[in-house]
């Protein structure tokens, strides 16, 4: 989307949605780009409710508030929705193994000096982390694999590497945890299974002792389609978006909702 054309337009684009008495208005534009906050933090958008004020094949343009409009870039929208229709827009947000926005606070069970148990709740500002589904391992270079894959960026530099497993279906995890004297004959190793439109079936990564690098390996019902060796840890992201990452998790949902919904929204927000 070109940011520039969107501002030269927005004036008209908007015009008589803009009450007489406004002497500005804002808007925030939803191409696939990340967002940040006012701190400079990277954020994940939340939905929100509006009505089409403008369709055509530069933009997409949704009132949100009487002087607040969303942009939508229309190449990420499936099926662009008719000026005047109420709409509910879900912009892409990263998300975590359990299928929850991937900033949602994390619930801990701590305990009290004599032993009582209690539950908090944790945000750590700009963080978005999407933790494994794999226990604290006792192989010391399977702990570096998952920790890379859920510290180190994908190629789109706004997720993780497991953001973008989540985003591909990953599941069915699977894990090689192996004492050190076995470090060669079973190497440490993650499985799970993907389902995108690049690939459908098992993926593996395993550390290679004697080249201290990852194998990447596909499979389909067991049978070996691809396999990729001398991965360097800082080649892995790449390497995985390029095998399975469609590129659909930039998608934005829109669905068109009732007069009746979009009321009841609006009083419970309020």
């Amino acid at each position: 989307m070109d940011r520039s054309l969107i501002k030269t337009l927005m004036p008209s684009l908007v015009a008589g949605h803009v009450p007489r008495n406004a002497r500005a208005f804002k808007y925030l534009v939803y191409d696939g780009q990340p967002q940040s906050s006012t701190m400079g933090f990277t954020v994940d958008p939340k939905p929100f409710d509006g009505k089409v004020v403008a369709a055509n094949d530069d933009a997409i343009v949704v009132k949100v508030k009487p002087t607040e409009f969303a942009v939508l870039d229309p190449r990420l929208v499936a099926v662009v929705p008719n000026e005047g229709v109420k709409v509910h827009v879900e912009p892409y947000a990263r998300r975590r193994f359990d299928g929850l926005r991937a900033d949602t606070p994390e619930t801990l069970t701590e305990m009290t000096a004599d032993g009582v148990p209690y539950t908090v709740k944790r945000l750590m500002l700009g963080a978005a982390p999407a933790k494994l589904p794999i226990p604290k391992p006792q192989c010391m270079e399977l702990g570096q694999l998952i920790k890379q894959m859920e510290e180190m960026p994908a190629p789109d530099g706004f997720r993780r590497i497991t953001h973008m497993l989540v985003d591909a279906g990953a599941r069915d995890f699977t894990w090689v945890d192996p004492k050190p004297s076995m470090i060669i004959e079973t190497p440490p190793a993650i499985s799970f299974t993907a389902s995108t439109e690049k690939f459908g079936g098992q993926v593996t990564i395993l550390y290679d002792r004697a080249s201290d690098t990852y194998v990447v390996e596909l499979r389909r019902e067991g049978e070996l389609v691809d396999r990729h060796d001398e991965v360097y840890f800082d080649m892995l992201g790449e390497v995985l978006e390029r095998l399975i990452d469609d590129g659909r998790w930039r998608q934005i949902g829109v669905s068109v909702i009732d007069a009746k919904v979009a009321r009841k929204r609006r009083e419970l927000a309020a």
